[in-house]
């Protein structure tokens, strides 16, 4: 199975932190399923950290190498995922999420994270 990590899942995973559910860990850790994190994360990442509105056991310069070392691969923004952006219904003001469930349903992935708003735009969803 293909997953999109959801921003928060993917600090989660990285911090080794318990606010990240035993399936959604289990699904991330599984061999058989690719993991994938969006562009759009590690722009929402950058933003964040550097602005202090989040904060990162690991600094946001080691994220890349915490990528490679888990074996993720880095999802790009394509200009199919911005047209699918254009025409999804208002249910999730946040615009990185909005681009994470263009992106899962553009490419027919599997979202890991907790917001239930994300079921609104029938993508899948594993928490």
């Amino acid at each position: 199975m293909n997953l999109l990590l959801d921003t928060h899942s993917f600090i989660w995973f990285i911090d080794g932190s318990e606010n990240l559910s035993a399936t959604a860990r289990r699904e991330i850790e599984n061999p058989m399923n690719k993991v994938f994190v969006s562009i759009a994360s590690l722009w929402e990442i950058a933003i964040k950290t550097s602005i202090k509105k989040l904060s990162l056991k690991n600094s946001f310069s080691n994220v890349f190498k915490l990528i490679e070392k888990n074996g993720f691969t880095i999802m790009p923004v394509e200009f199919s995922h911005t047209k699918i952006v254009s025409k999804l219904k208002y249910f999730h003001r946040d615009p990185f999420d909005r681009m994470l469930i263009a992106q899962a349903k553009s490419e027919k992935m599997t979202i890991v994270g907790k917001d239930e708003l994300f079921d609104k735009y029938k993508v899948k969803r594993i928490w």
